[in-house]
């Protein structure tokens, strides 16, 4: 069943389309840091923007502050929304249910298909931006700093330089807490997907949900809720290329997402579980 699944999530055209626009936005920045006079001050524009200038490198780090706040939910909520109500609205889901597929391993087939095209299109982002990055700023050089060893020409945000390695390694942590915290808002997702034949509606409602964070991110009011909210911690990644890494807020939104995973998708395994399929 899981093959099935993967195998119509690769043939989809707008499963390919989604990840091209996801590669695009950082490509066109890049673009116009390269071909600007100078980049964003230290502390101003996207993450990392104003180093990539210096090794692209470090890019990567900049595409993923670029594309999660907005285009990768949105991304992550059109085929989560799709998952169970596309099939509904397509008639197609009492005919999976008919061959002896139960309900549960059904659901978890169309739950560990979002995670791959989660983790494929970040890492489709990574591996393409670092090749932009690498093209359009080179690799830093060997400048040498007084007292400070060479280390491939990467700082970190806290001012200490990282070698290659390190900056994979961090690279690889900031991807699969990315990877967990689009995982929590697609069980979200899943979940409404469960209650409707729509998934337009499905995509929406994950998107309500998404929009209704962020403003209340913004409201002081809202501060007894914001540690609980579902894209508090998103951008807790970017402490993964401190030095050393600050763990509090990397470990709270692991917590807070494996959290969102269990409640929405056992929410939505029940609800699917005990649904009357008349389509």
């Amino acid at each position: 069943m899981i093959a099935v699944e993967l195998r119509k999530l690769v043939l989809r055209p707008r499963m390919w389309v989604s990840v091209g626009l996801l590669c695009l936005l950082p490509a066109i920045v890049a673009v116009f840091l390269a071909t600007a006079d100078f980049a964003p001050p230290p502390g101003q524009g996207g993450a990392f923007l104003s180093a990539v200038v210096n090794d692209g490198k470090l890019y990567p780090a900049a595409a993923l502050a670029l594309v999660l706040p907005l285009f990768l939910p949105i991304a992550v909520a059109v085929v989560a929304g799709d998952s169970i109500a596309g099939e509904a609205s397509g008639g197609t889901l009492r005919y999976l249910l008919v061959r002896p597929v139960g309900r549960t391993r059904l659901l978890v087939a169309k739950l560990i298909a979002v995670a791959v095209y989660v983790t494929a299109a970040i890492v489709i982002v990574v591996l393409t931006s670092l090749v932009i990055g690498v093209l359009l700023f080179g690799t830093g050089g060997s400048e040498v700093i007084p007292g400070i060893p060479a280390q491939g020409g990467v700082v970190s945000l806290s001012g200490a330089p990282l070698s290659s390695s390190s900056l994979g390694l961090r690279l690889l942590g900031a991807v699969g807490y990315i990877v967990l915290s689009m995982l929590g808002f697609a069980a979200i997702t899943v979940f409404l997907s469960t209650l409707t034949d729509s998934a337009l509606g499905a995509a929406l409602g994950g998107l309500a949900v998404l929009i209704t964070s962020s403003v209340l991110e913004t409201l002081d009011a809202a501060a007894a809720v914001k540690p609980y909210l579902p894209t508090h911690y998103w951008l807790s990644w970017i402490d993964f290329f401190r030095d050393p890494v600050l763990w509090r807020n990397i470990d709270h939104g692991l917590l807070l997402q494996a959290g969102y995973i269990v409640v929405f998708f056992g929410a939505a395994w029940a609800n699917f579980a005990t649904r009357d399929i008349t389509s």
